[in-house]
């Protein structure tokens, strides 16, 4: 019996029953993300604020207290200059802006009639003319109204976010006991290395921030003491915090010192927003590709980039954690010991320290329980850390 040539170059295509629940699993959890997408931001802000006061509490129990107590120390003392930053800036700034309100369409004049002096203003005193004034106070009340609900959700959102963090700190080691039980013994020093690298990337996120809103801040405040304006100090407090917003955090400073400049002329203003526009091309360009490059070992292509992708795809919460979230990846993927293209090869001799460290954890952990057994896995790899630094 002969086969057809039909037959004979027919391609027969069959998929593992593994194969597809695996890909099928792999739809509904990213199904399951985006549904849960609100869930995830609060566990990752959580997160962050647990590596930024994680510091402060274990600095109180080195000094004697206990851990309660230091963490109600530390979250008091959180909350209470939460408090003072918002009362030191927020009621100038609604001063600043009732009578911006009252005062805009006789400043809209004042401003046409210096930029008039200048030809090439002459289009910027069109679209000066332009602007709706009028109705500038309704619009403006009919707009807060209309965040109000986005406001009362910010808000329930924050509660949880502190409720969560506070919980994660009140009793680290059943919460990282969570963690161990749902992940194989053996696979425990991976992801106590990753864990802790987690803790390293958080703290050098919250420093890199601290930074770049300690410039704005400096900068803003030098600017309008130099002109002379009004409300310098909380104008630039306002400036410092609207700068963890990437990209559009800059520009929305920009708004109230522009505003606050605005009685000194229209030469002014124009200096001042271009004076502006330069720190934030420099802002964004240098100094924060440099101080996240450094601090989060990331290049400041890789910098760049990280933000476009994370605020392209979840808006400002995206491109606010996108930083830390790619450095994680970056670190999850070099703990994992996975060598990519380009990078040089895992050594022997790392394969031969992370077999020792398995062996010491296994045989210390046999009878622990699994809250034990993650601090005896954070202790090993701590130890693994410092000996990998010193042999760089």
């Amino acid at each position: 019996m002969t086969t057809s040539p039909v037959q004979a170059n027919r391609l027969q295509i069959e998929i593992a029953p593994r194969t597809l629940g695996l890909v099928l699993a792999a739809i509904v959890g990213i199904w399951m993300l985006g549904r849960l997408a609100g869930v995830v931001e609060v566990v990752v802000v959580a997160l962050v604020l647990v590596g930024t006061f994680d510091p402060g509490v274990a600095w109180c129990e080195r000094r004697g207290l206990r851990r309660g107590r230091a963490l109600v120390l530390v979250f008091g003392l959180g909350v209470v200059g939460f408090v003072a930053f918002v009362l030191l800036m927020v009621p100038p700034l609604i001063e600043q802006l009732l009578r911006m309100v009252e005062t805009a369409p006789a400043t809209r004049t004042q401003l046409v009639h210096d930029l008039r002096a200048y030809p090439w203003a002459k289009p910027l005193v069109g679209a000066i003319k332009d602007l709706p004034l009028d109705s500038l106070a309704a619009r403006a009340g009919a707009a807060m109204l209309g965040y109000s609900t986005t406001l009362f959700e910010a808000i329930g959102y924050g509660i949880s976010t502190m409720v969560l963090a506070i919980y994660l700190l009140a009793d680290p080691a059943h919460a990282k006991g969570l963690v161990y039980s749902v992940v194989p013994r053996h696979h425990h020093i991976k992801l106590a290395r990753i864990l802790f690298g987690l803790r390293v990337i958080v703290g050098g996120y919250i420093r890199g921030q601290l930074i770049t809103s300690a410039a704005i801040t400096v900068f803003v405040f030098a600017l309008l003491t130099i002109v002379g304006a009004d409300n310098a100090i909380p104008i630039a407090l306002f400036a410092g915090m609207t700068d963890i917003l990437p990209f559009v955090g800059g520009y929305i400073a920009s708004a109230p010192v522009i505003l606050a400049v605005t009685p000194h002329g229209g030469s002014v203003v124009v200096i001042v927003a271009v004076v502006m526009l330069l720190y934030q091309e420099f802002e964004s360009r240098i100094l924060v590709p440099r101080v996240y490059g450094h601090v989060l070992r990331m290049s400041p292509a890789v910098v760049l980039v990280a933000l476009l992708v994370g605020g392209t795809l979840a808006g400002i919460v995206g491109a606010l954690l996108a930083l830390p979230i790619a450095a994680g990846l970056q670190m999850v993927v070099h703990e994992l010991r996975v060598d990519l293209p380009g990078d040089m090869p895992t050594t022997d001799a790392t394969h031969l320290l992370d077999e020792r460290a398995n062996m010491v954890y296994e045989h210390l952990s046999e009878t622990a329980t699994t809250a034990a057994a993650g601090v005896i896995a954070d202790d090993i790899a701590t130890m693994v850390k410092r000996t990998e630094n010193a042999d760089e």
